[in-house]
């Protein structure tokens, strides 16, 4: 791993913690950061394992999955850029938390940020609006996953998709149909989502024959219609 100087740029709009905080406590983020990359499939954190670090997810995604007693992986949580990674605190991790993706990190030492946020009180405040907003979101997914039918769930899934991966994703103009890679098999989605593959794969048929999306090929989907879309997740 290498460390630099990761939060002198000013100027560039970008997802870190550092961007969103005054020039003082940038600094002093700048002192403890430093750039992280890993392959898809690389674990960065294991359940059970002493808390040692945190940070924000620059690119990629991951993938938070806890273990039920029967040995079985459970994917409860995906993490996007601008996502904090890891927690402050605990000693010891609850999750594991895979790369779905390449992606890249920055990464504190967890004793050297807790110790940043005791002398730094306007980060404190955003760590916790930011922890706050994670806690509304993951609310929000339990009631659709209660609430919604399959349909619906699919198509708020990959709305949520298009607006992470919006950044990476290809189209000719901005109005025009945004196509980019699935980060999750179907398998994976079915896992999130509560539901069977056969169905995902069902429910995907169904918005490709509407002419809401496009399958290219492999994992790569284009939405045609966000518009469409957007009706089927809360009118299925």
């Amino acid at each position: 791993m290498l460390s630099m100087d990761i939060c002198a740029d000013d100027t560039a709009p970008d997802p870190r913690v550092c961007a969103s905080v005054m020039r003082s406590e940038r600094a002093a983020l700048d002192t403890i950061g430093r750039y992280k990359n890993v392959s898809r499939g690389e674990t960065v954190i294991w359940a059970g394992d002493e808390s040692t670090i945190c940070g924000n997810l620059l690119s990629g995604v991951l993938k938070l999955v806890a273990c039920t007693t029967q040995g079985r992986e459970q994917i409860v949580g995906l993490l996007y850029p601008a996502d904090f990674v890891g927690q402050p605190y605990p000693g010891r991790a609850e999750f594991t938390i895979t790369a779905m993706t390449d992606a890249e990190l920055c990464v504190y030492s967890r004793r050297a940020f807790e110790r940043l946020l005791t002398d730094q009180a306007g980060m404190e405040r955003l760590l916790l609006q930011r922890t706050l907003a994670a806690l509304n979101i993951a609310r929000r997914q339990m009631w659709t996953l209660a609430r919604t039918s399959a349909a619906e769930k699919v198509a708020g899934f990959l709305i949520d998709m298009t607006s992470r991966t919006a950044s990476s994703g290809c189209r000719a103009t901005y109005d025009a149909p945004v196509t980019f890679d699935l980060p999750l098999s179907r398998g994976q989605i079915a896992d999130v989502l509560g539901l069977t593959i056969q169905t995902v794969s069902r429910q995907m048929t169904h918005l490709k024959a509407a002419g809401i999306i496009r399958l290219p090929g492999g994992r790569a989907i284009t939405i045609t219609d966000s518009i469409g879309l957007e009706a089927r997740a809360v009118a299925a």
